[in-house]
């Protein structure tokens, strides 16, 4: 079972919303639960919680505040200013109970949605967060062979993420960082009052850090680890008494590079697995759909169109198609981005799926259309892909979104199946679908026409032709034309396997089946009913 810390949860939230006081001692207390309290709860269970003070705020939240500090939640949220908070940050400090200060006029859903998404997702971070760790232990393993030194990587918080091999010549602060997996709060300001963060912020190279012998501190080098224009965190080296290899500043460099790749791709499989998270939420139940869009301000009783975007067969079927998926996903969030700001884009029964809410105009069709030509057009300019994009019903309210999806599914299987359209909605494909979904019924079902299945599977000459001939219309002359074959030919086909099957194609039941079955036939997906598990 992984755990979630309170640095952890600020992760999430807006920075306009919360801000942190103090941290709990150990600073690495898990978060089992976020709740809310009112002033008329004194018996409720705050092990372990992250409590959220609702009623209160300032001076009048110290009776609850002195209360909660007997009994060790790991944090408690308050609204208020940081004037009014300073008596209760007094009382949580001696207690050990950390501290949140939560803008005044924000909601407590919001915050709360926010705190209990991360907590429920914790085994995913975990795991995700072991097989970064993995990598960035390797990092710092080879840079400090490569340096002569001791490495910590950390993340913007100063947390520890990774560190090389223990020696006996650390110094005070690196082993106390090591220990606490955090650096010790003196050495932080000292490091800040020294201009260390400012020059690694401002010059993005390798700042030198000398040895301070008053402050038990051996000589540093560090870089700070970007990703565009923000930092994502440090790698620090500490001198072991030799001095640091020569070329150490060019593989700090490439450490930083290294270490910026492992942990962007360790954010996007999080928001990966948290734009599902999202789609899945307004996709669901009324109530969690509304509760998703409140906390993503979103209009729920405003119009909204869920359009799903799938690779070709060609592409799906690629050995890098994972890879594929995760390209077009990104690219499609930027097109939804600039077409609506509250766009939601994720992942939907394994295609990627964009959710554009808040629709005002009184026909929004044409605009969808464009933006699903854009998503076209960029995928194949910029990516090379080949992909569809279905666009669903426009839904009266975000709430009655869900029931349009299903629809919207079907209509990408059968744009795919066509293989001609790259952009549809529902009135392009209506008949396909509805044969489509026919077809899957069959394929479900145990029964079999015997002697159609037989022929199908034994006889591919004659079901070619008797494909042609009721797609044709039963057309023998236009038949003839598709498949370059005599009209005689045709006829006797025709003929010789209605004579095999009993059954009578000018009687629309029984072109019915017969078309059916050969659906099945030409997607490999008939066998015969002896045959069928």
């Amino acid at each position: 079972m992984g755990s979630v810390t309170v640095d952890d949860i600020l992760e999430d939230l807006p920075a306009s919303l919360c801000r942190l006081i103090s941290r709990p001692s150990p600073t690495d207390s898990p978060v089992a639960q976020a709740l809310i309290l009112d002033s008329e709860e004194t018996d409720r269970d705050v092990a372990g919680a992250l409590v959220c003070l609702m009623g209160v705020r300032g001076r009048a939240a110290l009776p609850m505040v002195r209360r909660l500090a007997q009994s060790r939640p790991v944090a408690v949220a308050v609204k208020g200013t940081a004037g009014e908070a300073l008596e209760i940050e007094e009382l949580l400090r001696a207690a050990g109970v950390g501290l949140l200060l939560v803008e005044p006029s924000s909601g407590w859903d919001t915050f709360l949605s926010v705190a209990n998404g991360r907590i429920q997702t914790t085994d995913y971070h975990s795991d995700v967060l072991a097989l970064i760790q993995e990598d960035l232990y390797a990092i710092a393993q080879t840079t400090a062979k490569m340096t002569s030194s001791h490495v910590v990587i950390e993340d913007a918080a100063n947390k520890v993420l990774a560190y090389s091999t223990v020696g006996n010549d650390l110094d005070e602060l690196r082993r106390a960082s090591i220990l606490s997996r955090r650096g010790p709060r003196k050495y932080e300001a000292l490091l800040k009052d020294l201009g260390a963060y400012r020059e690694l912020h401002r010059s993005r190279g390798v700042v030198r850090v000398p040895e301070r012998q008053e402050d038990a501190l051996k000589e540093r080098a560090a870089v700070a680890i970007f990703a565009g224009e923000r930092v994502l965190g440090y790698i620090w080296l500490q001198e072991t008494g030799s001095g640091f290899a020569p070329g150490t500043d060019a593989v700090l460099v490439g450490a930083a590079r290294r270490a910026a790749a492992e942990l962007v791709r360790h954010r996007n499989q999080q928001s990966v697995h948290l734009r599902e998270d999202a789609i899945a939420r307004l996709l669901s139940t009324p109530d969690e759909a509304t509760a998703s869009a409140q906390f993503s301000r979103i209009d729920p009783e405003r119009p909204a169109c869920l359009l799903l975007v799938g690779l070709s067969h060609e592409d799906q079927r690629s050995a890098d198609a994972e890879l594929k998926h995760g390209e077009l996903a990104n690219l499609a969030s930027i097109r939804a981005a600039a077409f609506k700001d509250s766009a939601v884009v994720g992942q939907h029964q394994g295609q990627t799926a964009v959710i554009v809410p808040d629709l005002r105009s009184d026909s929004p069709e044409a605009a969808l259309r464009v933006l699903a030509d854009a998503v076209v057009k960029d995928a194949r300019e910029h990516l090379g892909l080949k992909v569809h994009v279905a666009v669903g019903e426009v839904a009266p309210t975000l709430t009655a979104l869900r029931s349009t999806s299903v629809e919207t599914a079907a209509l990408l299987r059968a744009m795919r199946v066509d293989g001609s359209q790259r952009v549809a909605t529902l009135d392009d494909f209506e008949a396909e679908i509805i044969l489509d979904e026919v077809i899957r019924g069959l394929d479900a079902s145990p029964f079999r026409h015997r002697a159609l299945t037989r022929l199908c599977l034994e006889e591919e000459e004659l079901a070619r032709t008797l494909r042609g001939y009721l797609d044709s219309g039963l057309d023998v002359g236009e038949c003839g034309r598709r498949l370059n074959l005599h009209r005689n030919t045709v006829y006797y086909r025709v003929a010789k396997a209605s004579r095999l099957t009993g059954l009578d194609f000018s009687q629309p039941a029984h072109s019915t089946i017969a078309l059916l079955h050969l659906e099945l036939w030409a997607s490999r997906r008939l066998s015969s009913p002896a045959g069928r598990a």
